[in-house]
């Protein structure tokens, strides 16, 4: 038995995932969470075999909880499941360590076979987004920031300053400095204004 884990932040899709998948006898869904950081937290009490994750949530992303589950070496695989499809959210979820990518239109039978799959630890990525996975296996996907790069330029494009930046971030304006360098690097720009401009553009920000 497959014990699943369910993270979407709206109650009609979890519900509607739980009433599909439970009728599976290979499956049991064993938990739900509405955000990242309560998926990580609920993994950890419950162990679940597979969580099945959604990416933008409005407590908390779904990167940013895979990124924290692998550094916590939790056992469970993570399928995402999401309506997007972009280079960019393949690109950085395959990143932050998920087995699989799989569209909400997908068919019940292909999640369920995908969930198997990712139990077992294969890689599955639905067609409409194996586009974006072959252009990251390639080095063609845009540039990757981190979540800590992100959140910097993201402040910064507020209008924050380097100490304003650092003191959200709780970090040291070295750090911060750091972060946009890197930043920079990746976006392949020389200052904070052409990396806003480039990182707006590309939907970064």
């Amino acid at each position: 038995m497959i014990r699943l884990l369910i993270v979407d932040d709206h109650p009609v899709v979890r519900d509607g995932l739980r009433g599909m998948l439970d009728d599976d006898e290979g499956l049991e869904v064993v938990g739900e969470a509405a955000s990242g950081p309560e998926a990580v937290a609920l993994v950890a009490k419950i162990d679940p075999d597979v969580v099945l994750m959604d990416l933008r949530m409005p407590g908390g992303g779904g990167v940013e909880a895979i990124t924290a589950l692998r550094a916590a070496d939790a056992r469970a695989k993570v399928l995402v499941l999401t309506t997007f499809d972009t280079d960019r959210d393949v690109a950085l979820a395959l990143e932050a360590g998920a087995t699989g990518y799989v569209l909400k239109d997908v068919a019940r039978s292909e999640l369920v076979a995908a969930v198997l799959a990712t139990a077992r630890g294969e890689i599955t990525v639905s067609p409409a987004a194996m586009k974006g996975l072959l252009g990251f296996m390639r080095g063609e996907s845009p540039a990757v920031l981190t979540s800590r790069e992100t959140e910097a330029l993201r402040l910064v494009a507020a209008g924050g300053t380097n100490r304003d930046v650092a003191g959200r971030m709780r970090v040291s304006e070295a750090t911060v400095k750091t972060h946009l360098m890197n930043a920079y690097g990746k976006l392949g720009v020389r200052d904070r204004a052409a990396a806003v401009r480039v990182a707006l553009e590309r939907g970064i920000i």
